[in-house]
């Protein structure tokens, strides 16, 4: 087992790219695989599940949320280490199940050094695996209609997922890169695939059942955590971000970098609207208003779980469907975080629920880190 204490020392480095890597456009499927020469990496798929026979439409009832996460980080081992089990890359997984009809959270998590068939990511396409835990496009298949597999299970559960994307991939920020600060190398390169059709089959307590939904797939990578910087007022501790699936097709992503002192450092986010034209939001467009706490009894942290959202594209309301969604990561990479299921509503009351997806809100439970 590799220490946890390297992935903190390599997330603390923070040397910038290069203006090239900076100019460089995302380019398919080539992109959908690892980018080895960055120091951080992750792909994260979130989603929220019906019952097969139910439409995931404004009125239907979500019975759960999930959660699957690969991160791929460089080092410790130099990339010119002579022995085929050096640690030149390490992968760490994270998995959650947010049963919303129980009120319980189930996860777990796992941490190795990059191994042929043990623990990889292709740099071709998206091809992910963590021994049995895997998320895989299907080769061939345009990047505008791109299909995934995904399977994860633990103790308590086992989820195996078919998912069929409906849009190209929508590229965050400035065609792909997406400014993490003020500083000209805090950014990363970032896209989502958004309203992605999903079919499921969830093992859990002795049944088999059969999902349907809609999810969400981030992949980011850069040079730094956070948009670390050396000044301390451009420093950050944790982040709020979000990603909705609006019932009508649109998608909205949102995020905030804070400061030790709860002020926000950076923002952004986009809209997707329904015939596919995007907007990019400066940090000036977006306003994320703590609106609700919860405290967590295990951490003690307090986490905002209900929001006001404003936007150019209009105010809403985002609220987590349960609020003990926190996980505790400590064995993988030292830190407690919250990652759930939420449903965005109108700001007026009594309208219909205008989309579902998750929100993820770190450092509150202490500083982010990955280590």
């Amino acid at each position: 087992m590799i220490a946890r204490r390297h992935l903190l020392a390599l997330a603390a480095l923070a040397a910038g790219p290069s203006h090239a890597a900076q100019g460089e456009k995302l380019q398919f499927p080539r992109d959908f695989g690892a980018h080895p020469q960055s120091r951080l990496e992750w792909w994260y798929l979130t989603g929220v599940l019906f019952a097969e026979d139910q439409a995931p439409g404004p009125l239907a009832q979500p019975l759960f949320g999930y959660q699957l996460t690969f991160f791929r980080l460089k080092g410790p081992a130099a990339a010119e280490h002579p022995s085929a089990l050096a640690a030149r890359q390490l992968m760490i997984g994270h998995v959650a199940l947010s049963d919303l009809r129980q009120g319980r959270l189930l996860h777990d998590q796992r941490l190795a050094r990059v191994l042929p068939g043990l623990a990889q990511a292709s740099e071709e396409d998206c091809r992910l695996q963590m021994r049995d835990w895997r998320l895989r496009r299907e080769p061939g298949v345009s990047a505008a209609l791109s299909r995934y597999q995904a399977f994860f299970q633990s103790q308590a559960f086992a989820l195996e997922l078919q998912l069929q994307g409906q849009q190209p991939p929508l590229l965050q920020g400035d065609e792909g890169l997406s400014m993490k600060g003020p500083g000209a190398a805090q950014f990363s390169h970032y896209y989502s695939q958004v309203q992605l059709l999903t079919q499921g089959r969830l093992h859990l307590a002795g049944q088999e059942l059969r999902l349907r939904g809609l999810s969400w797939l981030d992949q980011e990578w850069s040079d730094q955590l956070l948009g670390s910087s050396a000044a301390p007022h451009q420093q950050a501790v944790g982040w709020d971000w979000a990603g909705i699936n609006l019932h009508d097709g649109a998608a909205l992503t949102l995020f905030r970098l804070r400061r030790a002192d709860g002020s926000v450092l950076w923002s952004g986010g986009s809209w997707r609207g329904t015939q596919g034209s995007t907007l990019a939001f400066a940090p000036h467009d977006v306003d994320m208003l703590p609106l609700r706490l919860w405290p967590s009894p295990s951490s003690q942290a307090r986490y905002p779980v209900a929001w006001l959202i404003r936007t150019p594209v209009g105010e809403f309301k985002l609220e987590a469907l349960l609020e003990a969604q926190e996980v505790d990561a400590r064995p993988s990479t030292g830190m407690r975080y919250w990652e759930g299921a939420a449903a965005l509503r109108s700001v007026d009351p009594g309208q219909a629920r205008l989309g579902l997806g998750y929100l993820e809100m770190t450092g509150y439970a202490g500083p982010m880190r990955l280590g």
